[in-house]
C-alpha cells in the first residue's frame, strides 16, 4: 500500500509527526518475528511538502525538533494569496500523484495545502482520508472553514478528534462507514515530547529567541522564573486593522504588563503590522514584555506548561491548554474546536479582539488554578488508530 502525506503549514507538522512514526512502527513489526494477521502488508509512505510555510523558523525547525525525515518533495509554493497557493499546489501535486499512483492521499488540519490535496486527488480518482476531520467553527468568512467543509465532503475516510465532531458531520448527512472516531493525533506529539520539553530552561528559551537582544538602556533584560502570560496573536482579524490591533497592544502595555511578565512570540505577519501601524517601539519599550521569534516545538510547549495564562488565536494552542490545564483566554469570536471550550470541560474561555471582554476574563483567570483534562481518546494512540483505520478500509 503506497500512501502520500500532504503538508503546508506548521500545524500539519505536529500531526503527520506521529503519523509517519507509526508506519515506521508497523513496517518494522512486520518484519520481525513477531505474528501477523493475514493481508497485512508494508506501507510505503511519501511526505509531500507544498511549501505554504518556507520560513526555517516556522518549517525547518519543526521538522528537526520533531525527528520529521525531510519531505520525499518539496513543491518550494512560499507565499502569495489563497488562490495563488492552492492553484499553485494543485497544478505540482496532480504531477506528483500522477507519477506515484498513491492508493491513499492523507491530509491534514484545515490549511490551503489540505484543500488543494483532496481536489487534486479525488479528480485522479485517489482515496482521500482526513486526519482531523469534522471540525466547525460556522464562520464562512475564515478561509480555513471552507478548506475543512470542502475537504469534508471528498474524503472518503473522516477520522474525528471528537464525538462533536462526528455530530457536525451527521448533521451534513455523511454516512457512518465514513467516520471513524479516533481522537487527538495533535496530543500523541505533545505526551511523545512533554519530557524532553520539561528539561528546557525557560530563560535559555528567551535568551536563545529574543528578537531584539540589545534592549534600550531604561530596559534591564532580566526574566525570572515567575508568573508569566504567553501569548501569540497572527489572525488578520486581530492584526490587520489599526483600530483593532492598536487597543490591544495598550491593553498588554498598560494593564497586563503591569501584572505579569508577558512572552510574546510574534509571527512574521503580527511583525509586520505593528510596524506598519507604529506600534513596535511602543511594545518593545515595555518592561516585562518579551518579544520572540516563532519557536520551535519543545520550547513552545514548555512555555505553555509553566505559563499561568495563554492569550491566543491558535486552534491547536486551545488543545494544548485543554490537557496541560493552562487557563486560555482565546481572541476569536468562535472556534472550531469546542471540546477546549470550559463549557465543555476544556480550558479556554473565547474572548475576541473585545478589550472589556478580555479585561474581565483575564482578572477573572488570573484567580483559576490549573485543571488538566483529557477528552476521550486524546491518550497519545491515536495515529496508531489512523493507520489501523486506512488499512483496514473497505
Amino acid at each position: 500500500m503506497k500512501i502520500i502525506s500532504v503538508v503546508g503549514a506548521r500545524p500539519n507538522f505536529m500531526k503527520v509527526a506521529p503519523f509517519i512514526h507509526t508506519i515506521n512502527k508497523y513496517n518494522k513489526q512486520l518484519t520481525s518475528n513477531l505474528p501477523q494477521q493475514a493481508g497485512q502488508q508494508q506501507v510505503t509512505h511519501l511526505l509531500v511538502h507544498t511549501g505554504q510555510h518556507y520560513d526555517d523558523r516556522m518549517s525547518k525547525t519543526f521538522f528537526e525538533t520533531l525527528n520529521i525525515p525531510d519531505a520525499d518533495i518539496n513543491l518550494g509554493i512560499g507565499s502569495g494569496s489563497h488562490a495563488e497557493q492552492v492553484g499553485q499546489s494543485m497544478i505540482a501535486l496532480e504531477k506528483v500523484f500522477e507519477t506515484e499512483k498513491p492508493d491513499w492521499v492523507v491530509v491534514y488540519g484545515d490549511v490551503n495545502a489540505t484543500l488543494a490535496a483532496s481536489v487534486t486527488a479525488k479528480k485522479l480518482h485517489i482515496k482521500v482520508c482526513h486526519v482531523e476531520a469534522g471540525l466547525r467553527s460556522g464562520d464562512m468568512k475564515m478561509p480555513e472553514e471552507i478548506n475543512r467543509l470542502v475537504t469534508d465532503r471528498l474524503s472518503d475516510l473522516l477520522l474525528t478528534p471528537d464525538k462533536l465532531s462526528i455530530e457536525n458531520l451527521k448533521q451534513e448527512g455523511v454516512s457512518d462507514n465514513r467516520i471513524r472516531f479516533v481522537g487527538n493525533i495533535m496530543i500523541d506529539t505533545l505526551e511523545a515530547n512533554r519530557e524532553k520539553a520539561e528539561k528546557l530552561s525557560i530563560h535559555t528559551i528567551i535568551d536563545d529567541n529574543l528578537i531584539v537582544k540589545t534592549l534600550p538602556d531604561s530596559l534591564v533584560y532580566k526574566f525570572t522564573n515567575e508568573s508569566f502570560a504567553l501569548m501569540t496573536l497572527h489572525r488578520p482579524s486581530n492584526v490587520d486593522h489599526k483600530e483593532v490591533l492598536e487597543p490591544l497592544v495598550n491593553f498588554l502595555t498598560g494593564e497586563i504588563a503591569e501584572k505579569l511578565n508577558i512572552i510574546w512570540t510574534v509571527h512574521p505577519r503580527t511583525e509586520k503590522q505593528l510596524k506598519a501601524f507604529n506600534l513596535w517601539d511602543k511594545v518593545l519599550a515595555t518592561p516585562n514584555i518579551y518579544l520572540v521569534y516563532p519557536l520551535d516545538y519543545h520550547s513552545m510547549l514548555k512555555l505553555n506548561m509553566n505559563a499561568q495564562i495563554m492569550l491566543t488565536d491558535s486552534g491547536g494552542l486551545q488543545e494544548e491548554c485543554t490537557v496541560l490545564g493552562t487557563p486560555c483566554l482565546t481572541m476569536r469570536w468562535n472556534t472550531e474546536r469546542p471540546i477546549t471550550l470550559r463549557e465543555h470541560g476544556g480550558a479556554s474561555i473565547l474572548v475576541g479582539n473585545n478589550i472589556e471582554r478580555i479585561r474581565i476574563e483575564f482578572n477573572d483567570t488570573l484567580n483559576k488554578n490549573r485543571k488538566p483534562e483529557r477528552p476521550e481518546l486524546w491518550d497519545g494512540k491515536t495515529a496508531e488508530r489512523c493507520l489501523h483505520a486506512i488499512i483496514n478500509y473497505k
